[in-house]
C-alpha cells in the first residue's frame, strides 16, 4: 500500500506520465459510460413497446442486435487504437459518438414529434406505425450509442493498465475497473429503469446523457497525466498478411533447412513447426524479400512474414474449434436475456404493496450472481479445490462447469415458463376465478444459473485465451471473447426469426405462445454444444504447459 501512495503522490517518478494519479480519471469515466449505456440499453425493449409500438418478439431481436453489435465494436476500437490512433484518441472520438447517441434516444423520449401516437387502449389494431423520421432518429441514436460503448469498453481498460508497469497494480486496476463497470451496470439498471418506468423518460435518458458528458469530461481533464503509448501495429495485420503470403507462395516447395525460413537477426533461427504445413510457405524466403541493405529485414511484408508471425496464426488455428464452442455457449444466454424481460412484462413484478420491479431490471439478478460468485469462487472454492486435490483447476474445466451451468439454465427457464402459461391458460378457460399472475420472482432461479455459469466460463475463457496465445497477441484474446459475444447476439437473433418463421412459439403476445418450447430446444442445443466442447476439449493440448497458470481473474468481460 506503500508503494501505491508514493506512486500517487509521485507520478512522475521514473516515468513522464501515467501512475495511480490518472486512476480516478479512468475509473470515473468507466462509471459515467457504463451508466449512460446501461441507462438506455437496459430499457430498450420496454421503450420500444411502450412508445415506439414495436411488437414484443421485434423488440427483443432489437435489444439483440444492440447487443451484439456494442460487443463488435470493441474489436474495431482494439485495432484503431493499437495501428492507427491510440488509446487516448479513440476514447475521445468513441465516448463523443456514444455522446451523441445517447442525446438523439433522450430527444425521441423529450420531443412528442419524434414518437407514434401511443396506442388507443393498448390494443395492437389501434396502434400506429411510427414515421419514417422517427425511426430514423431512434435508430441514428441507437446505432451511435452502441457503436460508442462499444469502442471504449475494452480501450478503457487497455489504457488503464498502461499506466502502470507493475503486474501487481495492473490487475489491482483491473479488478477495480470492472468493479466500477458492474456497479454502474446495476444502478443503471435499477435506478435510471425506475425512474424511466415510473417517472419520466425524458429524465431517464437525460441522465444518461449527463453521466455520458460528465464520463467524457473527467476523462479529458486527466489527460496531462496520462502515460499516451503510441501505435504499435495491430496483430490481425499481421495475420492477414501471413494468409496473404502464404496464398501467394503457394505453388513454392518447403524446405527442411531452418536458413530458408525467415527470423529477424535478433531472433534464433529455427523452421516452423510441420502442423499446417501450407501457412509455413509465408515465411519461405525468396528472391527480393530481403532488403538488399545488410539489415535484413523485410521487404516486402505481403510476400514474407516471419517463422514467429506463422507460429502465432497456428494458436489460432489450434484454439478455434474450443473458441467457436463459446459461440454457442453464449447464444443461448443472448437469446434468454432478452426474453426474459418479456416473461417479466407479463408477469406480477411487485414487492410488497407499492414497490413494483420494472421489466428491464430483471436482469440485475444475473449482473449481481455473477459478480457475487466470482468472488466466492476466487476465495473459497477455487481454494478448496487446490487443497483436496493438489492443483488448480485448469481454464478447460472452468469452462466445462459453464457449460453444464448453463443447461441447468436453460432447462429451469422451460419448466418455470410451462407453469405460468399453465396459469394464464387456466385463468382463460374459467373466468369466473381472479386473475393471478406468476410472480417475477420465479425467474430468480434461471438468472442466478446464467450469473453464475458466467462467473466460471467468461474469467475461464480469459485464462485459456491468455495463457495459450503468444504474447503479441494478447490483445487479441480479449477481442475473441468480444466477437464470440458479438456473433452470439446475431446468432440468437437469426434463431428467433427462425424460431417465428417456422412454428407458433413466439408469437407477439407471448401468452398465446409456447416460449416454454424455445427453452427446451435451447436446452437441447446446450447439451450438444456441451458434447462437442468435451470432443475438442479432450483433443486440445496446452501449447504452454509449462507456463500454465492459476490465473487470478476476478473480471468478466461482457
Amino acid at each position: 500500500m506503500d508503494t501505491i501512495d508514493r506512486e500517487i503522490q509521485a507520478p512522475n517518478s521514473g516515468r513522464k506520465h501515467g501512475g495511480w494519479v490518472t486512476f480516478p480519471f479512468i475509473t470515473g469515466a468507466v462509471l459515467g459510460l457504463g451508466l449512460a449505456g446501461t441507462g438506455w440499453m437496459a430499457n430498450l425493449i420496454i421503450y420500444l413497446i411502450q412508445q415506439f409500438n414495436v411488437n414484443a418478439i421485434d423488440a427483443a431481436q432489437v435489444s439483440n442486435i444492440v447487443n451484439g453489435g456494442s460487443s463488435l465494436f470493441p474489436i474495431v476500437g482494439a485495432i484503431i487504437a493499437d495501428s492507427f490512433l491510440g488509446c487516448f484518441s479513440v476514447i475521445s472520438l468513441f465516448s463523443s459518438i456514444s455522446l451523441l447517441g445517447t442525446v438523439f434516444i433522450a430527444l425521441t423520449a423529450t420531443l412528442k414529434s419524434l414518437r407514434p401516437t401511443p396506442c388507443n387502449g393498448g390494443l395492437g389494431s389501434f396502434c400506429k406505425d411510427p414515421s419514417w423520421v422517427q425511426f430514423l432518429v431512434l435508430y441514428a441514436g441507437i446505432a451511435l450509442g452502441s457503436m460508442g460503448l462499444g469502442g471504449t469498453r475494452f480501450t478503457l481498460a487497455t489504457m488503464g493498465a498502461n499506466q502502470f508497469d507493475n503486474p501487481q497494480h495492473q490487475g489491482i486496476f483491473f479488478n477495480w475497473c470492472f468493479f466500477s463497470q458492474y456497479a454502474a451496470s446495476a444502478v443503471g439498471a435499477t435506478a435510471l429503469v425506475y425512474i424511466e418506468d415510473n417517472l419520466s423518460w425524458g429524465l431517464g435518458f437525460g441522465l444518461s446523457v449527463a453521466a455520458n458528458l460528465l464520463a467524457l469530461l473527467i476523462f479529458l481533464l486527466g489527460n496531462r497525466f496520462y502515460l499516451h503509448d503510441k501505435p504499435q501495429g495491430s496483430p490481425f495485420l499481421d495475420i492477414v498478411r501471413v494468409m496473404v503470403a502464404a496464398f501467394r507462395k503457394r505453388n513454392f516447395s518447403l524446405s527442411p533447412m531452418a536458413d530458408d525460413y525467415y527470423n529477424p537477426i535478433t531472433v534464433e533461427g529455427a523452421p516452423p513447426n510441420k502442423a499446417f504445413r501450407f501457412l509455413n510457405r509465408a515465411s519461405l524466403k525468396a528472391e527480393g524479400d530481403i532488403k538488399t541493405d545488410g539489415s535484413g529485414t523485410i521487404a516486402k511484408p505481403w510476400r514474407l512474414c516471419s517463422v514467429q508471425q506463422v507460429e502465432d496464426l497456428k494458436t489460432l488455428v489450434r484454439i478455434l474449434p474450443l473458441w467457436s464452442s463459446s459461440i454457442f455457449l453464449s447464444t443461448p444466454v443472448a437469446i434468454h436475456n432478452s426474453l426474459t424481460v418479456l416473461q417479466a412484462l407479463n408477469m406480477d413484478r411487485h414487492l410488497g404493496q407499492h414497490l413494483k420491479i420494472p421489466a428491464g431490471s430483471i436482469l440485475v439478478i444475473e449482473i449481481v450472481a455473477c459478480a457475487f460468485f466470482l468472488t466466492l469462487i476466487d476465495r473459497f472454492l477455487w481454494l478448496t479445490w487446490q487443497n483436496l486435490t493438489r492443483k488448480s483447476p485448469s481454464p478447460l474445466q472452468r469452462i466445462g462447469v459453464g457449460h453444464v451451468l448453463n443447461v441447468l439454465a436453460m432447462a429451469v427457464s422451460a419448466l418455470v415458463e410451462s407453469k405460468r402459461l399453465k396459469m394464464v391458460h387456466h385463468h382463460d378457460r374459467d373466468q369466473s376465478q381472479p386473475r393471478s399472475s406468476m410472480l417475477a420472482l420465479w425467474l430468480v432461479p434461471q438468472l442466478s444459473l446464467v450469473g453464475i455459469g458466467e462467473a466460471f466460463h467468461y474469467p475461464g475463457q480469459v485464462s485459456l485465451y491468455y495463457q495459450e496465445f503468444p504474447a503479441s497477441l494478447r490483445s487479441t484474446a480479449t477481442a475473441m471473447i468480444a466477437l464470440t459475444i458479438g456473433i452470439a447476439f446475431y446468432l440468437g437473433t437469426a434463431i428467433i426469426d427462425l424460431v417465428r418463421r417456422v412454428t407458433s412459439w413466439l408469437p407477439d403476445n407471448i401468452n398465446n405462445g409456447r416460449l416454454d418450447n424455445v427453452y427446451w430446444m435451447l436446452t437441447v442445443v446446450g447439451v450438444l454444444n456441451f458434447g462437442y466442447y468435451l470432443a475438442c476439449s479432450r483433443s486440445y493440448k496446452y501449447q504452454n504447459v509449462e507456463k500454465q497458470v492459476d490465473a487470478d481473474v476476478n473480471y468478466t468481460y461482457g
